[in-house]
């Protein structure tokens, strides 16, 4: 299987790199916020596993996924992104993000998502991504179509969150089929 290297990445004000043991705290505090817990499993229950999950996320030797923490000016973790499912020879993945409650308001997964989206594109030569979340998590929505994410389905139940309850899930997409890109990126986010 075809490897890939970690990279940093610009993403407007922030910056998208591996992350880093100094990351654990805020890692933490990111995982016990009830938007996140409700929507993204992370297992990061204490500092142990905060580390664990920021150490798994920056071992890309597997070549199915690329996780970046989500940096700001002063290199404070706001966020983290993830590719994961990638796949070379069918040339697809799928994204996730998470914005901690402290960097919200401040279009961390629009510039996240838009620089992931370049990257995927431009470096892996990937023709199709997809971009999966809740209905019921209306700014997933928001971000996808800033960064030109055309809602492909609804999929009901497509969710279980871990107390068991069933969500509908939109899947958004974006490919560059047959040499086109869907539409460009938006110079700058559209307000959320």
């Amino acid at each position: 299987m075809q490897r890939f290297r970690p990279v940093e990445l610009a993403a407007g004000p922030f910056r998208l790199r591996l992350a880093r043991d100094a990351d654990v705290d805020a890692a933490l505090e990111m995982s016990r916020d009830p938007a996140i817990a409700q929507w993204y499993s992370t297992g990061v229950v204490d500092r142990r596993s905060a580390r664990r999950w920021l150490r798994n996320g920056a071992d890309w030797s597997g070549g199915t996924h690329a996780t970046w923490v989500v940096a700001d000016a002063t290199d404070r973790l706001v966020g983290n992104f993830s590719m994961v499912s990638i796949d070379l020879e069918d040339l697809s993945a799928q994204m996730s993000y998470r914005t901690a409650p402290w960097a919200r308001g401040r279009h961390v997964a629009t510039y996240a998502l838009g620089a992931a989206t370049r990257w995927a594109f431009d470096t892996l030569h990937l023709e199709r991504l997809a971009l999966p979340h809740a209905v019921a998590n209306p700014a997933s929505c928001r971000v996808a179509n800033n960064v030109g994410y055309l809602l492909a389905t609804v999929e009901p139940g497509g969710y279980r969150d871990e107390l068991g309850r069933q969500w509908d899930t939109h899947l958004h997409t974006r490919t560059r089929s047959k040499g086109r890109d869907q539409r460009p990126f938006a110079a700058a986010p559209a307000p959320a």
